[in-house]
């Protein structure tokens, strides 16, 4: 199954849907399956005197508060079927993360199938019982959160409603950017043995390495923050792709797709015509008549591997030579 990608486009249309469609084109280009957007209200998002993250307050005006960051970065419902609309000329797949109940209500009325929980969501009960409720494929980002947390979301998710076949754990780090002495990517594989479920990662280092390698561990979804310019004023712009490299990275996943291939070995078509001419047979080391006994002083191993195989070297040593044979002559 191919892996699915993730263009995140989250906040960095600044509010403005025109920035919005850009982005879409971008994923477009780049060959995402899906962009995805976030869909909240701030009134029911963050307390009008919270905080905003460290990394907001770099990449933010510094008097700003959360709520006003957030405030101007919400999307209308109008907006969201704009951009639905735009996303089916388009042909590519419109996700949004909803951070509030009624944002999933929102979601769930204009048709959405899948519902990403992000990762500050993970231990929100009223919030994971309504979407679990849906019965739709769910997304389930996990950072911040020790592995019985992730459990204790997963059960609550499935006792309201959604099968567990249905549910994906995205491995990630809530930090933007993130060190890559924290992404601690074997993390991936620990929920996905104790749970038995799909698996992904959610990725908020620079670059696209960790994104590789986690494909390369098994990762069923890549989801990555993209950004028209990195210079752009807003919260998550600098810890982005911009364009060039999401388009790069959806190249390298398709193409680490191809080279992990099947879990059997044996030839591959590109490299059989090699097999006669790399291995080697038994050969006569030097003149021999024919009746003359077969030793190790008159028979050698040589390309190419046309004659007989040099794993049948006991079962030929002893016998007498059924012909006269000169030297490199295949046995």
């Amino acid at each position: 199954m191919s892996v699915f990608i993730i263009a995140e486009a989250g906040v960095n249309h600044n509010g403005s849907t025109k920035l919005a469609k850009k982005l879409i084109d971008v994923a477009v280009k780049a060959g995402a399956d899906a962009v995805k957007f976030q869909t909240f209200k701030a009134e029911n998002l963050v307390c009008q005197d919270a905080q905003k993250a460290s990394y907001q307050k770099i990449t933010t005006p510094v008097d700003e508060t959360q709520f006003k960051m957030l405030k101007k970065l919400e999307l209308d419902v109008n907006t969201h079927k704009e951009l639905i609309l735009y996303c089916e000329e388009k042909k590519i797949l419109f996700l949004s993360t909803p951070f509030d109940l009624d944002s999933i209500d929102l979601l769930n009325n204009l048709g959405l199938e899948i519902f990403k929980i992000p990762s500050g969501e993970i231990t929100n009960l009223p919030y994971l019982r309504k979407i679990g409720n849906l019965n739709k494929r769910i997304i389930l980002s996990t950072g911040m959160s020790k592995l019985d947390e992730v459990e204790d979301a997963l059960e609550i998710l499935i006792k309201a409603g959604t099968a567990k076949s249905k549910i994906t754990i995205l491995h990630a780090n809530t930090q933007y950017p993130t060190p890559l002495c924290d992404v601690n990517l074997n993390a991936m594989l620990t929920m996905k043995n104790t749970f038995g479920v799909e698996v992904g990662y959610s990725d908020h280092t620079l670059g696209i390495e960790v994104d590789i390698a986690a494909v390369a561990m098994g990762a069923s979804i890549i989801e990555k923050h993209f950004t028209l310019d990195t210079q752009m004023i807003g919260p998550d712009h600098k810890a982005s792709l911009e364009p060039n490299e999401l388009v790069q990275m959806v190249q390298s996943i398709r193409n680490i797709e191809l080279a992990l291939g099947s879990r059997e070995k044996k030839p591959s078509p590109s490299e059989s015509a090699n097999i006669l001419i790399a291995r080697k047979s038994i050969v006569a080391s030097c003149k021999i008549s024919k009746g003359e006994v077969l030793t190790k002083n008159n028979m050698a191993v040589k390309r190419p591997g046309t004659g007989t195989s040099p794993l049948h070297w006991d079962q030929i040593l002893g016998q007498r030579a059924s012909k006269d044979y000169k030297k490199d002559d295949l046995i």
